[in-house]
């Protein structure tokens, strides 16, 4: 799918191929999920990154070892210039003294304000992992593998004040079989929109593209994600449940009390009751209680069962459920919380 327009299109830069500078660059992003895409604009010939804004280095592991993000990582490879300011806003001088034609945002993380969206000639560009106006917001990765969607895709969008609100340059997409984990749709859509990226810049500032406003109406919002929504509730379906593990594995993970602990539930598939060999046995367990069946680990929901593969205790490594209950065997028949 591709949402453009080839007619009725205002020229931005008539000619790129006849226009002797390069069209100058400000990079803002911070993840993995940027790499591809900040890639594909390093590599272009009619681009300049003149400069590239990214997050702090942070903590990471059990060391809390400050770590660089990958951005930064990447941008000092090819020499250029980083920016980590913690809050944007008071660096509209200094964004202004780089001179950008054009500022390309994927996945920074920070809102920016008017006054830097205002500064570049043409725009502010956002690259964003969703088919707008559907899951605007953070975590539209997450979103459709937990709604158990058909699709989904990457938006180019000409940004503006509110929040992924602006008027959309492009959409591509990919289907979903329902299968997928959070690292697989990450990955496909961050090779997907470095793909469609510079031929889709090259075509919009040659006035080749007509921006077509978002319908508010079908928007959809997406909260940041915390600890605490990780939380697994048995009383909901098995398949709910399911596609939760999928969807917030490795962030914000996905647990349930057990003894008070929060007990790790990294991988799992529904089992269906009429699927479960001992039917008599079914009418005595309770929602949320472990039963073992074969080698299999099953959980207890409101509709059907959890079959866990892999889990992981506090402070321990995961586990694959039958090396789990090799040494944890007292765990069937206790009830997840």
């Amino acid at each position: 799918m591709s949402i453009d327009n080839n007619t009725g299109a205002k020229p931005v830069n008539k000619n790129l191929k006849e226009t002797l500078e390069k069209v100058k660059v400000l990079f803002m992003g911070t993840p993995e999920f940027s790499l591809p895409g900040f890639k594909a604009l390093i590599e272009a010939d009619d681009f300049e990154i003149v400069g590239v804004y990214t997050q702090s280095d942070k903590p990471v592991g059990r060391k809390q070892t400050l770590t660089a993000p990958p951005v930064k990582i990447l941008a000092q490879e090819h020499g250029l210039k980083v920016f980590q300011p913690l809050k944007i806003k008071p660096e509209l001088d200094n964004i202004k003294s780089l001179a950008p034609d054009l500022i390309v945002v994927i996945a920074y993380g920070k809102i920016i304000p008017q006054e830097i969206l205002d500064i570049p000639k043409y725009g502010c560009i956002n690259v964003h992992a969703s088919l707008l106006p559907k899951y605007r917001g953070a975590a539209c990765l997450n979103a459709p593998i937990l709604n158990g969607d058909d699709k989904t895709g990457i938006t180019i969008m000409k940004m503006e004040a509110g929040l992924d609100t602006g008027p959309i340059i492009k959409q591509a997409e990919i289907t979903l079989n329902g299968e997928e984990k959070l690292k697989d749709v990450h990955d496909k859509l961050s090779v997907l929109g470095a793909e469609i990226l510079v031929p889709t810049l090259r075509l919009w500032l040659e006035g080749k593209i007509k921006a077509q406003e978002q319908n508010d109406e079908e928007a959809t919002y997406i909260k940041v994600l915390k600890k605490e929504d990780g939380k697994l509730d048995f009383n909901k379906n098995a398949e709910e449940l399911e596609r939760m593990i999928r969807a917030y594995n490795p962030w914000p993970g996905t647990y349930a009390l057990l003894k008070g602990e929060a007990l790790k539930i990294i991988e799992a598939k529904v089992v269906k009751e009429n699927e479960i060999n001992d039917q008599e046995i079914l009418k005595s367990i309770k929602i949320g209680e472990i039963y073992q069946e074969n080698k299999r680990l099953l959980a207890k929901c409101g509709q059907n069962y959890l079959d866990i593969l892999k889990l992981q205790l506090p402070g321990k490594k995961p586990l694959s459920a039958q090396e789990f209950l090799n040494g944890n065997q007292d765990i069937v028949g206790k009830i997840l919380e």
